[in-house]
């Protein structure tokens, strides 16, 4: 069982949207955990990190747009996107940070159209 993201769509520029990452197997317990995304022809890369003791860390891309969240009683990490812009279009996924390379998950589809 891998982490199971959702919350993904099409949203216009400008929109808001939150993504929900459920780590039912508790491996992100007391860990460092991140968003990531990945754009077509692009690499992956990191957007958000949520470390252990509370604070956060956002790409310059995303500063003050983004918020990363997390739910320990529903082990469920959280990222509010707002002012969506269409260089935010990619797959999101959730990880821990540094990511687990066997933890991988499919990922939520986010499009953003002018």
């Amino acid at each position: 069982v891998r982490p199971a993201e959702s919350g993904g769509g099409s949203v216009q520029a400008g929109g808001s949207l939150t993504l929900s990452c459920v780590d039912s197997r508790f491996i992100f317990k007391g860990t460092n955990v991140a968003w990531y995304r990945q754009a077509p022809g692009k690499e992956r890369e990191l957007v958000a990190t949520l470390f252990r003791l509370g604070s956060t860390k956002y790409a310059e891309s995303v500063e003050g747009r983004f918020t990363i969240s997390r739910d320990d009683a529903k082990n469920t990490l959280y990222l509010q996107m707002h002012n969506l812009q269409p260089e935010d279009t990619a797959v999101y996924y959730c990880n821990g940070r540094p990511p687990i390379v066997s933890y991988w998950g499919q990922g939520t589809q986010v499009t953003v159209s002018t």
